[in-house]
């Protein structure tokens, strides 16, 4: 009869001592307020009272780092944000060695972030988002593998200009565009210059040829009857002319 007044008493225990730990979690355990280990997956068994366990996710983790105010080293102002992939790969720091590993990373890669903007001009922070990229991964790194995180990478999401330096920049792009075409063109009549000198130079060689030439480009002409042609005569002939007509 006793037995059977304490087994309700016992299963009680049992089921509040029980303990899941999912397979993508880990837990950390403490006895008596010291660690004693690290708990695997499945069933566990946590003495109340005595023993306590937290659980650590260890899957891959994207932490969005908010909107930060920077100023690149050719003091223009800007505002960066980007996300952090990082996954727990030692449970035990991640609840013994820092309070909230979320607000930790957080507010270190936002400070972190706004150093290395600080230390680019807008072009190479425009152009080499790689290599930010990379500098706030490395440095993010090295403080956080102190408590148990592993980071996979930074990614820089977007970058808001003031309106305007858009302005600018989209009139220097527009300039640029406008020397490009000049410089395309120039070469363009530099070529058909040394083209057009090339031909000078054959049908200087044979007198006929112009002719047949000045021929050719009146059968062309003569196609359209929208045209008007005109004939260009040297001064000689004109002084012939006058010279028959006072004879």
């Amino acid at each position: 009869m006793e037995i059977l007044f304490y087994l309700p008493w016992v299963l009680v225990l049992l089921i509040a001592a029980v303990r899941q730990v999912n397979q993508f979690e880990r837990g950390v355990k403490l006895t008596l307020g010291k660690f004693s280990g690290l708990v695997q997956p499945g069933w566990r068994i946590v003495v109340p009272i005595f023993q306590s366990m937290k659980k650590v996710d260890i899957r891959v983790k994207a932490a969005d780092v908010p909107d930060q105010e920077a100023i690149t080293r050719d003091n223009v102002s800007c505002r960066i944000n980007a996300v952090i992939y990082y996954k727990v790969v030692d449970a035990g720091k991640a609840i013994l060695e820092v309070e909230n590993v979320w607000n930790a990373i957080s507010q270190l890669a936002q400070t972190t972030m706004r150093n290395v903007v600080g230390e680019l001009t807008l072009d190479e922070l425009l152009s080499q988002r790689d290599q930010a990229s990379t500098r706030i991964k490395e440095i993010v790194e090295s403080h956080s593998e102190a408590w148990g995180l592993d980071i996979l990478n930074v990614e820089l999401k977007d970058i808001q200009l003031p309106d305007d330096m858009k302005r600018t920049i989209g009139k220097q792009a527009e300039a640029e565009r406008e020397r490009r075409a000049v410089i395309i063109s120039s070469e363009g009549e530099v070529s058909a210059a040394e083209n057009l000198s090339k031909a000078a130079a054959i049908l200087a060689q044979n007198p006929s040829s112009l002719h047949l030439r000045t021929l050719n480009s009146i059968n062309d002409i003569s196609s359209d009857k929208s045209n008007t042609v005109i004939f260009t005569l040297p001064l000689e002939v004109l002084k012939a002319f006058e010279k028959l007509t006072e004879k």
